[in-house]
């Protein structure tokens, strides 16, 4: 077998054992640190407990979306178990993996829960026992709805998540009321994960900072607050940028009666230049601009250069369609992901993958203005001061780079043609 799973630490064995140790609790909780080791231990554990207690039964897989089901789960999992002498069978089609061992086969169904239209997915179906990754990530409705098709006698809930706000509606409900529930609830660190090195451990304590360093490190539900980019400095991040790029890309984040910002991003050795910037709020200049006068500002702002793309949140319609009738630029539709895209952002500040020009005022001025709201139970910034701190996760989110497992890559979308 491979070396990786030759051992595992006391707390992923409890995690392999538990459903024989305590038969009669209901479920289990895991939560904690990022690479912790939680994921694979339970995954190996639900899978087992189901072909061991039951035959010709439905079972749930369930992640934020079926992408990450497969990222996290059934991609790692499945050599494994054929290690082991279980026989697999996966229909990517129809997402769902047949499973047969010790003389039985059963279904596995993979689910996202995406958002609130999910829940509808899972309704109707009866299960004999479901699994949520990440399930702090998923809306309640579903999550519910995949609890209420467990109506199999002796079903099992098994949960797994990192952690986020201390008033989330899991931590509250399922963390806090573990005994009340009839749940095992165990804590990871990253210690806990037998095949992490000390200097693995090290880069990843590195990764993160603020807010995310506490809950994806230390493990913690930590309430974001204060100034949500504090890496920001304008010594290291503010600088005279070059004059060659190898391309240009368009960050915009449009409003009306809102300030609109488009930022214009060049590429030069590995590092994006926010080379210069129009911002402009009406409220303050006292008149609306249209479409066309907008438009007008961005074609000034691209001053003729050749861009891959104008990166845009899709909510932008009147404007997306505007510049699609002009048929000069490709538009790109941002990824709007409000906290992910900011912890993006965080981390390729830290790396030093993004730089101002000292011309781009505006979105220096957010920077040290930005912050978190501590008035809601979950996390929200303050919708002031944001404008260029939208067009600047966008571009982020959508261009820079792109989440791959907890590091980060750099993607170059294609121009679309016409």
């Amino acid at each position: 077998m491979n070396r990786i799973y030759e051992s595992f630490s006391k707390k992923q064995l409890r995690v392999l054992t538990w459903w024989i140790n305590n038969p009669q609790l209901d479920g289990i909780i895991c939560d904690g640190a990022v690479r912790s080791g939680k994921t694979l231990c339970m995954s190996v554990s639900f899978i087992t407990w189901a072909m061991v207690n039951f035959d010709s039964r439905s079972f749930a897989l369930c992640g934020k979306t079926i992408s990450s089901v497969r990222r996290n789960i059934t991609s790692p999992i499945l050599p494994l178990l054929d290690e082991l002498g279980f026989i697999c069978k996966e229909k990517v089609s129809r997402n769902i993996i047949t499973v047969t061992a010790f003389g039985h086969t059963n279904s596995f169904y993979l689910f996202g829960g995406r958002d609130e239209s999910s829940a509808s997915l899972i309704q109707g179906m009866t299960l004999a026992g479901v699994m949520l990754d990440e399930v702090a990530l998923m809306p309640r409705s579903f999550v519910e709805q995949a609890l209420a098709r467990c109506s199999v006698e002796n079903s099992k809930y098994w949960f797994n998540c990192n952690p986020g706000h201390p008033m989330h509606w899991f931590c509250e409900e399922w963390i806090k009321k573990a005994k009340e529930r009839n749940c095992l609830y165990i804590h990871f660190v990253m210690t806990d994960n037998p095949s992490l090195s000390p200097a693995v451990i090290e880069k990843y304590e590195n990764l993160y900072t603020g807010v995310f360093r506490d809950r994806f490190i230390l493990g913690k539900w930590t309430a974001a607050c204060g100034c949500v980019y504090p890496g920001f400095s304008a010594e290291k991040h503010v600088v005279t940028p070059p004059r060659d790029f190898s391309e240009y890309y368009v960050s915009c984040d449009y409003g009306t009666v809102n300030p609109s910002s488009f930022g214009l991003w060049g590429l030069n050795e590995g590092r994006w230049y926010r080379i210069s910037e129009y911002y402009y709020d009406s409220k303050k200049e006292g008149i609306r601009r249209t479409d066309g006068e907008h438009y007008e500002a961005l074609v000034n702002l691209i001053g003729g250069r050749s861009i891959r793309g104008i990166v845009i949140d899709p909510s932008a319609s009147s404007f997306i369609e505007y510049i699609n009738r002009k048929g000069a630029y490709t538009v790109i539709p941002a990824n709007n992901d409000v906290t992910d895209g900011i912890r993006k952002v965080q981390e390729v500040l830290r790396e030093g993958l993004i730089l101002f020009s000292p011309e781009c005022r505006d979105s220096i001025r957010e920077f040290g203005l930005y912050r978190w709201s501590e008035k809601t139970e979950s996390d929200t910034v303050i919708k002031e001061n944001d404008h260029a701190m939208d067009d600047i996760r966008y571009f982020v989110s959508t261009v820079v780079c792109r989440q791959k497992d907890d590091g980060f890559f750099a993607v170059f979308p294609e121009r679309k043609k016409g």
